[in-house]
C-alpha cells in the first residue's frame, strides 16, 4: 500500500474513532438543555452518558472478535451506518426512554467502529515506528474527541438546541462510509475457525449495567437499601458467570483469560482504566461547573475547553517520539503524574474562582498528561499481538477505557451529589454546595491518576522489546 493510501486510510478510521469518542462528551454541555427539555432527574441525567458508554464497553469485546472472524472493512462500514442511524434516533427522541434507548444502540455501533478501526490500523501498518505513529494518531482521537466534544457540543447547543449534537454525526458518518469503501482494502477474515461468544458479551454488558445502576441509586436510597444491594449483587453474579463462561464453558471465549497472563497487557489496561475513570469525571464536572456555577452559556463553556483539546492533541502527537527517546515507563509515569497534578489544581476550585485560576491550568495539565499517557499505554496493549488477535487486543484496551470511565463517572457523580445534598441540608449556599461536590470528585480523580502513575512505574519495563531506541549521536 502506498504512503498516500495509508494516510487516507488512517484519516478515515481516525475520523470514525474521533466521532465515537466525541459522542461520550459532546452531550455534556447539552445536559442542562436535555434536563429541562425531557425532565431528567439529577442522577438520571448521567444515563444520557452511561447508556452509551455501557453498551460501548459491554460489546467491545464481541465487536473485537467480529473483526477477527469477518472482513474488517465490512464490519467497520456496518458499524458506522448503525451509529449514524442511531444518532438520528437520539435527535428525534421525545422522552427519556427513547433517548436512553437510542444512545444504547449508538453505543453498540460505537463498539463495532472502535474495535474495527484499531484492528485495521494494527493490520495495515508495520510494527515499529510506522505503527507507533499510526497508533499515536488513533489514540489521540480518544483525548481530542473527549475534549473537542465539549467545545463542539457548546457551539451546536447554543446555535441549534441539543438535538444538533446528534445530527452532526449523520453527515460525518456518510462521509466515512464513502471514503472507507475507497481507501480500506478488502481483507478476508483472519481467524475463520473462531466463533462469536454472544453469551459472554451479554453477561459482561448486563453485569456492568447492574453495578452502575446500583451505584447511582445510592444517592437517593443509601448503600444499605435493597434497591442498591440487589442490583450490585446481580452485577457481581453476572460478572462471575462471565468469568466462569470464559474460563470453563465457552468453546471460543470472548476474552481468553490466558491473555491476562501477559504482564504488560494487564498493566496497560489497568492504567487506561484508571486514567479514564478520572478523565470522564473531569469533562462532566468542569462542564457542569462552568454552566451551573459560573453561569456560562453552552457556547462559552465549550470554548473554555479549546486549550485542553489542543493540549491533548499535542501530547498525543508527541508521545511516540517521547516513547522512542525515553521508553514506555518514563513517558507513561510522567504523563499520569502530570494528570494527577492537573486534578489537584482543579480540586482548588471555589464558587467564586476565576476560570483562569483553577479550571484552565488544572484542565491543561490533565489534558497534556492524558495525551502522554494514552498513546504509550495503547502501544503496550497491542505490542506483539498476533494478527489473528488484533481485534481481541483492541477490544480489551477499549473496554478498559470505557469500563474505567463509566464506573468512574458513576462513582464520582454519586459521591459528588451525595456530598452536595448533605451540605444543602445543613444550610450551605447552593453554589458553594455544588462546588464542594465537584472538588471531592476532582480529588478522587487525582487519586485515580496517581494510582495509574504508580502502576506504570512499578509494573512496566522501561523499554518493551521492539520499541525502537533513539539513534546515538555520532553513531
Amino acid at each position: 500500500m502506498k504512503r498516500i493510501q495509508k494516510d487516507a486510510l488512517l484519516l478515515t478510521v481516525c475520523l470514525a474513532q474521533f466521532m465515537v469518542i466525541l459522542d461520550i462528551s459532546i452531550v455534556n454541555v447539552a445536559l442542562p438543555d436535555i434536563h429541562s427539555s425531557l425532565g431528567f432527574s439529577d442522577t438520571g441525567l448521567q444515563w444520557v452518558v452511561n447508556a452509551y458508554t455501557l453498551t460501548f464497553a459491554g460489546f467491545l469485546m464481541l465487536a473485537g472478535r467480529a473483526t477477527d472472524l469477518l472482513p474488517r472493512r465490512q464490519v467497520f462500514l456496518v458499524g458506522v451506518a448503525l451509529f449514524s442511524v442511531a444518532s438520528l434516533g437520539c435527535a428525534l427522541a421525545d422522552s427519556q426512554a427513547v433517548l436512553d434507548g437510542a444512545r444504547a444502540i449508538q453505543g453498540f455501533g460505537a463498539a463495532v467502529i472502535s474495535a474495527a478501526s484499531l484492528a485495521i490500523v494494527t493490520s495495515s501498518f508495520k510494527e515499529g515506528a510506522e505503527r507507533n505513529r499510526a497508533l499515536g494518531l488513533w489514540a489521540a482521537m480518544g483525548g481530542v474527541g473527549g475534549s473537542a466534544g465539549v467545545l463542539l457540543g457548546g457551539a451546536l447547543t447554543q446555535a441549534f438546541s441539543w438535538p444538533a449534537v446528534f445530527i452532526i454525526n449523520i453527515p460525518v458518518g456518510i462521509a466515512v462510509v464513502i471514503a472507507g469503501r475507497r481507501v480500506i482494502p478488502k481483507q478476508g477474515a483472519t481467524a475463520t475457525d473462531r466463533k462469536l461468544d454472544v453469551p459472554g458479551a451479554v453477561l459482561i454488558s448486563g453485569g456492568l449495567t447492574a453495578i452502575v445502576y446500583g451505584i447511582v441509586r445510592t444517592d437517593s436510597l443509601g448503600w444499605s437499601s435493597l434497591g442498591v444491594l440487589i442490583p450490585l449483587a446481580l452485577g457481581i453474579v453476572l460478572l462471575g458467570l462471565f468469568a466462569l463462561v470464559e474460563g470453563k464453558l465457552a468453546s471460543d471465549p470472548l476474552i481468553p483469560l490466558d491473555v491476562f497472563k501477559m504482564p504488560a497487557l494487564r498493566a496497560a489496561n489497568l492504567i487506561v482504566a484508571l486514567l479514564f475513570a478520572g478523565m470522564f469525571g473531569m469533562w462532566y464536572f468542569v462542564s457542569l461547573y462552568l454552566q451551573e456555577v459560573k453561569g456560562d452559556n453552552a457556547l462559552l463553556a465549550g470554548v473554555s475547553f479549546l486549550p485542553m483539546t489542543l493540549l491533548v492533541f499535542a501530547g498525543s502527537a508527541t508521545a511516540p517520539k517521547l516513547v522512542a527517546r525515553f521508553g514506555i515507563r518514563p513517558t507513561l509515569t510522567f504523563g499520569m503524574s502530570l494528570a494527577t497534578i492537573g486534578f489537584l489544581v482543579l480540586a482548588t476550585v471555589e464558587a467564586s474562582s476565576s476560570y483562569w485560576v483553577a479550571i484552565l491550568p488544572g484542565g491543561m495539565l490533565a489534558a497534556l498528561g492524558t495525551g502522554w499517557s494514552l498513546v504509550p499505554a495503547t502501544i503496550v496493549a497491542v505490542k506483539g499481538v498476533p494478527p489473528a488477535q488484533n481485534g481481541l487486543a483492541s477490544g480489551v484496551v477499549n473496554t478498559s477505557r470505557l469500563v474505567g470511565g463509566t464506573l468512574g463517572l458513576a462513582v464520582l457523580t454519586t459521591v459528588a451529589t451525595s456530598h452536595t445534598n448533605h451540605l444543602l441540608s445543613g444550610g450551605t449556599a447552593p453554589l458553594d454546595a455544588l462546588t464542594s461536590g465537584y472538588r471531592i470528585a476532582f480529588l478522587i480523580g487525582a487519586g485515580l491518576a496517581l494510582a495509574g502513575a504508580v502502576a506504570a512505574f512499578t509494573l512496566l519495563r522501561s523499554r518493551p522489546e521492539g520499541v525502537p531506541r533513539p539513534a546515538q549521536q555520532g553513531a
